[in-house]
């Protein structure tokens, strides 16, 4: 499965300085939670299911998020958390996938902080990055921006999700090739990047399993897959793109 490249940052609480992340490591194990070294605390040390280093409301929401049941379309792997964002955080890797072709990839990293955050305004924040090709046409269109983040909160709706300061920006890129690359067409990528805090539950733990599940219905869209209910109407997906990427 291909990972999603680039820093991951949270844009609240002044935590969106580039120093303050890492580059995104190999993945390592699997969704299932083979791989203890997903969820760490800022020590470095392995928070593994929620062993003695992860608090329980913590080691409650990770687990959560690894026993979600999610599209089959979508590849879910757990991945080397960043170590700087907060005291203990755990990141899993995305691929929409079709045959042999990653159709969008992305990256969600869940932080945890018991002390609390004033930007936060919780102990929880979800962070992500979410990455498709798109075709120029689509990539210059003036509304995508506000569309593909109507998708990240629509998502969130749609599941009956509460949460609170969201941020986040979109960008679109192109590429165009010249001299001895000019033979490759031209390439346009959408980029979402955003946060935002979720509501905390019983025993002060949020429903990640629900955000995960939304999160996976925002990289289904951005890759252009059909609603996963037949017959919603609210969802808007993406037109067929040029072409899957090889993995």
């Amino acid at each position: 499965m291909a990972a999603a490249q680039g820093r991951l940052s949270d844009g609240a609480g002044g935590m969106d300085d580039a120093k303050g992340t890492e580059e995104e490591a190999r993945h390592k194990g699997s969704h299932n939670g083979n791989d203890p070294s997903g969820a760490s605390g800022g020590n470095g040390k392995s928070g593994g299911s929620g062993g003695s280093t992860a608090p329980p409301a913590f080691a409650a929401a990770v687990e959560a998020l690894r026993a979600a049941r999610l599209r089959p379309q979508i590849e879910v792997e757990a991945t080397r958390a960043p170590q700087r964002l907060a005291p203990h955080a755990y990141a899993l890797e995305a691929a929409v996938v079709d045959g042999d072709e990653d159709l969008a990839d992305g990256r969600l990293v869940l932080l945890h902080d018991p002390a609390g955050h004033e930007a936060w305004h919780g102990t929880f924040r979800l962070v992500t990055l979410v990455r498709a090709e798109l075709e120029p046409e689509m990539a210059a269109d003036p509304l995508l921006p506000d569309v593909c983040w109507s998708w990240l909160t629509g998502a969130l709706q749609a599941r009956g999700l509460t949460y609170g300061e969201p941020s986040g920006t979109v960008t679109r890129a192109s590429s165009h090739y010249f001299g001895g690359l000019s033979a490759r067409p031209s390439a346009s990528q959408i980029e979402i990047r955003a946060s935002w805090t979720p509501r905390e539950g019983l025993g002060g733990v949020p429903d990640t399993a629900a955000h995960l599940s939304s999160w996976c219905d925002l990289l289904a869209q951005v890759a252009g897959l059909p609603p996963a209910a037949p017959g919603d109407a609210s969802v808007v997906t993406l037109p067929q793109r040029r072409g899957p990427q090889s993995r």
